[in-house]
């Protein structure tokens, strides 16, 4: 370790100003100390605030294009099969009030920097839910109500900060609500559809992954209990891109099966002329 040490430290305190502000910034002084100058790893505190924060900034990374193959397979497909509106109107909701929620109160931006990313997306893709369905006008009419309500949430003399701090606590139980309409979206539909497994597999993980940083850094059951709760219905919604992973929907199915169905020529019996006289005009007498 002595050898590591004596290795590191000429490049880490010799590291440009940026850096090493941006490193304060993000572990604080003390733990930057630590971990960078002193190189001492024994300070388990700061080990798991390091690789909390690093993971955090890895979410936020991730979450700039967590929706993007989902964007792009509903743009290839043109189908909104497998994908549930409801659920992506109730995620969005809850994100919008936990970004006004951030913004209004002042948090860095590291701290719910996906929740903008990932809205943002999320968007764009039930507008294509939508279009796809034959519902644009429906469309026009979803992105309207949504920057009123934007427009209402940001706004200190429309909203105060009390009301917005109710709306908090209910924005965690409607982003767990969230899930479901999707879970019972493909099972309904007997197959996964259009739903992308990279965004599924990749919210699992980011929901895990914020259970370990708001155990770190956040004194709030809670956040934690949704953090959980979320967890486990993006469990179920991960089982079932698994369990379904090749399966034909039940509406593609029936509809192969009825093209598969050989025509049966008509068995209906002609009407015969029975051979005989046929009836005449002529008078009798």
């Amino acid at each position: 370790m002595d050898s590591l040490r004596s290795a590191i430290q000429p490049l880490t305190h010799n590291l440009p100003a940026p850096i090493r502000d941006l490193g304060v910034s993000i572990v604080g002084e003390t733990c930057y100390k630590t971990l960078l100058l002193n190189v001492d790893l024994s300070s388990t505190e700061c080990v798991k605030l390091a690789i909390s924060k690093g993971l955090g900034i890895g979410i936020i990374a991730a979450s700039s294009i967590v929706k993007i193959p989902q964007i792009l397979k509903l743009l290839n497909a043109k189908s909104a099969s497998g994908i549930s509106f409801l659920s992506y109107l109730l995620e969005t909701s809850a994100y919008l009030i936990s970004l006004a929620y951030n913004v209004r109160q002042g948090f860095p931006f590291s701290t719910y920097g996906e929740t903008s990313l990932i809205m943002a997306q999320n968007v764009v893709i039930a507008v294509l839910v939508l279009s796809y369905s034959g519902k644009a006008s429906a469309a026009a009419l979803f992105v309207a109500g949504l920057a009123a309500a934007g427009a209402t949430l940001f706004s200190d003399s429309i909203l105060d900060m009390q009301t917005l701090q109710y709306l908090q606590m209910g924005a965690g139980a409607l982003g767990v609500a969230s899930k479901l309409p999707q879970i019972l979206a493909v099972w309904q539909e007997g197959g996964t559809g259009q739903l992308s497994a990279f965004a599924v597999f990749n919210y699992l993980a980011g929901s895990l992954t914020r259970i370990f940083t708001t155990l770190q850094e956040v004194d709030d059951n809670l956040i934690l209990y949704s953090f959980v709760a979320g967890f486990i219905l993006n469990a179920v919604l991960a089982s079932q891109m698994v369990y379904y992973w090749n399966a034909p929907s039940k509406k593609s199915a029936k509809g192969k099966g009825k093209a598969a169905l050989p025509s049966v020529p008509s068995t209906a019996s002609t009407t015969v002329t029975p051979k005989g006289k046929s009836p005449t005009t002529r008078r009798r007498g």
